[in-house]
């Protein structure tokens, strides 16, 4: 699942099946630690993948590049996208920003998320992780970074509702190893991590990888690294006129997750919220309803 805007490591992915052995090779060694791995000289790029600068020349100029210092340029603008701090982001933003008021611009950023997005966005893929996520044979796990952990919560508390085995994995990394100790495999582990991505999360990811778990990954228009141990990667739009990127898009496929879980198993996810009601009655939690009114 991928936006319109393609990053250096989509094009290479989608070229790679018309590379010679040698290009694989270096598409490969380019893939490994991306983007860090592209940013040294060209023949420094040439040795880590054993294969000679004639060679990095040749793949880079096949991928649309006019040639190295083009790929790099691309390479460098990325990074400097996905590590901006949010000071950074609002005073890159704050000189060039139109006279229109806050709320059209934000919308205008909104819609041009949304249309983007789903633009790149497979209908077929959005189903099979809906089905992995609902199928009640397998548990769920949910984790999120500083930010994005609040929607990991918001997800988690809907699951929750609609089918057993979800569990909210703590925010203090130190207990995770005991979260992936009781995940079987094909269980499924859903994470959150947009720019600066958290190499925290990326080490749960591959941990929880190799142990056997199914990750669903929501991510940013770049792709956190953890997209490597992802069976299905939701990379969505986050840009805003803000210091802070919109979680706009990211909540709207969570809620069509949602709903396309409970519908798909709604007998199921009916009878459990019966009982949550009849949970809720029991308790003060919600004002009912005064009698003549």
């Amino acid at each position: 699942m991928t936006t319109t805007a393609a990053t250096v490591s989509d094009i290479i992915t989608a070229g790679y099946d018309a590379m010679t052995r040698a290009e694989k090779q270096l598409a490969n060694s380019l893939l490994d630690n991306y983007p860090v791995s592209g940013l040294g000289s060209i023949t420094t790029v040439a040795e880590a993948a054993r294969v000679s600068t004639p060679t990095v020349v040749r793949m880079v100029q096949k991928l649309g590049f006019k040639g190295f210092t083009e790929f790099q340029s691309r390479l460098h603008q990325e990074l400097e996208e996905t590590i901006s701090n949010p000071i950074t982001k609002h005073e890159r933003m704050a000189p060039n920003a139109p006279g229109a008021h806050i709320l059209n611009r934000f919308a205008e950023a909104v819609m041009a998320n949304m249309r983007q997005s789903l633009g790149g966005l497979d209908p077929q893929d959005f189903d099979a992780a809906a089905r992995l996520i609902g199928d009640r044979k397998r548990s769920v796990y949910l984790a999120g970074g500083r930010i994005t952990g609040a929607i990991a919560e918001y997800f988690f508390t809907h699951l929750q509702v609609i089918r057993p085995g979800v569990a909210r994995i703590s925010s203090n990394a130190s207990s995770w190893p005991h979260y992936v100790l009781n995940m079987s495999r094909g269980d499924v582990l859903i994470l959150f991590d947009i720019r600066r991505y958290e190499s925290q999360l990326e080490a749960l990811a591959r941990t929880a990888a190799d142990h056997g778990a199914e990750i669903v990954l929501f991510t940013d228009q770049w792709g956190s690294p953890i997209v490597k141990h992802a069976r299905h990667s939701f990379r969505l739009n986050i840009e805003a006129p803000s210091a802070w990127d919109s979680s706009v898009v990211t909540l709207f496929v969570v809620e069509a997750l949602i709903e396309a879980i409970q519908g798909s198993h709604w007998e199921k996810t009916r009878e459990r919220m019966a009982m949550l009601e009849g949970l809720f009655e029991s308790t003060p939690l919600f004002r009912k309803p005064t009698a003549g009114k």
